[in-house]
């Protein structure tokens, strides 16, 4: 029986799963280094405001936050509850990972890689994709946790496997992006109407996610929300990219695609969307994509 959820980062993602949590469970407590941000949360949907070390007595405890090398610095710092869970959303390092589910395993403590993708809308509503890596025992105990949050719960291999999967996914959509840019571009060099042309690729086999709403929503609406941050997302294709090396495998695609990636996100501004790549493209252009 799960008494009791911890949720620890409440970013743009952390702060609107959490809210979910309350409507299944009887205590569920958060914290946020902006310890302002978890008691601005307690207000707002009934969870219960703690400091870091309450927080990790919990059955359960999520962690939302930028890096591995985040969570690893933080779970050094505190006395996690024996026979707890830690079930990491973040967009984490494989090896980071693995790490951690030997360290804690030593004290009797389960640690599941479990990042999610949806964005912040899956979030809100409770539609994120899980990939989980890790025991699978502790996988179908944490089960029912991950469901308030989430509507597909996917395990995916062993410890670091979840992170491994959700950095390929990443890098998939970075290619995706920048693929569309460029044929967009070339697109509207020839007088194509850009509404138009979405429309048929839409029904089309071109159609991706990329395609179907972030290119409509956010660029070429040129309101580029943040709900995704691109330096997140240079992160998160260096890790696949890592993960290429690791297996010594050609991938010239991915490799091209990171080393924009990285381009575009030394060139953007401050607190930028991942969706905002494309002004690179666009700067090369000299074609702004409306």
């Amino acid at each position: 029986m799960i008494q009791s959820v911890a949720f620890i980062g409440l970013g743009a993602m952390g702060y609107r799963m959490a809210a979910h949590l309350p409507k299944n469970f009887d205590q569920v407590l958060v914290w946020n280094r902006n310890f302002s941000k978890a008691e601005q949360h307690a207000t707002e949907y009934g969870t219960t405001a703690v400091s870091l070390s309450q927080a990790v007595q919990a059955d359960i405890i999520f962690s939302c936050l930028p890096t591995s090398q985040d969570v690893e610095t933080l779970i050094e710092s505190v006395e996690i509850k024996s026979g707890a869970i830690w079930i990491d959303c973040t967009s984490g390092v494989p090896d980071a990972g693995r790490r951690l589910a030997e360290s804690l395993k030593l004290k009797n403590i389960d640690f599941l890689d479990a990042p999610v993708s949806g964005q912040t809308i899956g979030a809100e509503n409770a539609t994120l994709t899980f990939m989980v890596g890790g025991n699978t025992e502790a996988f179908e105990r944490a089960y029912s946790a991950m469901t308030a949050l989430g509507k597909l719960i996917q395990h995916v291999g062993d410890s670091g496997a979840g992170f491994a999967v959700k950095a390929i996914n990443n890098m998939l959509l970075a290619v995706n992006l920048w693929s569309v840019a460029e044929g967009f571009t070339t697109l509207k060099a020839h007088g194509v109407n850009l509404d138009a042309a979405l429309n048929c690729i839409n029904a089309s086999s071109g159609k991706s996610l990329v395609t179907e709403t972030i290119f409509p929503q956010r660029v070429l609406s040129r309101e580029f929300p943040v709900t995704f941050a691109l330096p997140l997302l240079a992160k998160d294709t260096g890790i696949a990219l890592d993960l290429v090396h690791e297996a010594k495998l050609p991938a010239p695609i991915l490799s091209l695609t990171q080393s924009l990636i990285q381009a575009a996100n030394l060139m953007a501004e401050p607190n930028s969307d991942f969706s905002s790549a494309v002004k690179l493209y666009e700067s090369w252009s000299k074609i702004t994509l409306d």
